[in-house]
C-alpha cells in the first residue's frame, strides 16, 4: 500500500486541514467501503482479496479519524511530529484543570442522583464549548499554522469527548 494510500486525507481526496467536507467525507468513505465490498472479490486471487480487506479497514480506520473533531486534531499534529498526548505534553491552564474537575463532580452529582436530565444539560453545555474549541481549532491549523497552541486546544477536546463519552454512557445506564 503506498504512503499516499495511508494518508487519510488523500485517501478520502480531503484537503489536509482541520475544517473538512464532512458530506464529502461520508460520500468518499461510502465508494471506498463499497468498491472494496468482500462481495465483490468473491472470485478474485487472495492477493487481491487482501487488498481489498486492507483498503477497507484502513478507510473504517481513516474516517473514524477524520469524522471527529479531537481525533481530526490529534492525527493532524502526529502528521506534524507533535504527540498531543504524550506524557511530556500533560501542562494545562490551571483554570481549565478547574472546569474539569467541576465537570466531573456535576456528573457524578447527576449520576448518583440519577437525574438524567442534569446529565443531558452538562451534555449540552460540553458540547457547546467542544465546539467553541473545535471554531478555535480551525483558526490554529488552517490560517495560522500555530502547532503549539493546537495541542494545547485538542488536549482539551480530547478531554471534553471523554466526558461526553462518560455522560453518554451515564445516560445509558440510568435509562
Amino acid at each position: 500500500m503506498s504512503s499516499a494510500q495511508n494518508d487519510y486525507f488523500q485517501l478520502f481526496a480531503l484537503p489536509e486541514q482541520f475544517d473538512i467536507d464532512t458530506k464529502l467525507l461520508e460520500a468518499n468513505f461510502r465508494k471506498i467501503q463499497s468498491a472494496s465490498h468482500p462481495d465483490r472479490f468473491v472470485s478474485a486471487t487472495a492477493a487481491e482479496k487482501l487488498a481489498s480487506m486492507q483498503l477497507s479497514t484502513l478507510s473504517n480506520e481513516a474516517y473514524t479519524t477524520l469524522r471527529n473533531a479531537a481525533r481530526r486534531a490529534k492525527y493532524l499534529l502526529e502528521k506534524h511530529g507533535i504527540d498531543a498526548i504524550a506524557d511530556t505534553n500533560t501542562a494545562l491552564p490551571m483554570d481549565f484543570l478547574m472546569q474539569q474537575m467541576e465537570w466531573r463532580e456535576l456528573m457524578e452529582d447527576a449520576k448518583t442522583a440519577k437525574d438524567i436530565a442534569a446529565l443531558e444539560n452538562l451534555h449540552s453545555t460540553l458540547r457547546a464549548e467542544a465546539k467553541v474549541l473545535e471554531s478555535e481549532l480551525a483558526d490554529l491549523f488552517d490560517m495560522k499554522n500555530d502547532y503549539a497552541a493546537a495541542t494545547e486546544v485538542t488536549r482539551k477536546l480530547i478531554f471534553i469527548d471523554k466526558v461526553c463519552t462518560d455522560i453518554q454512557q451515564a445516560i445509558e445506564y440510568l435509562d
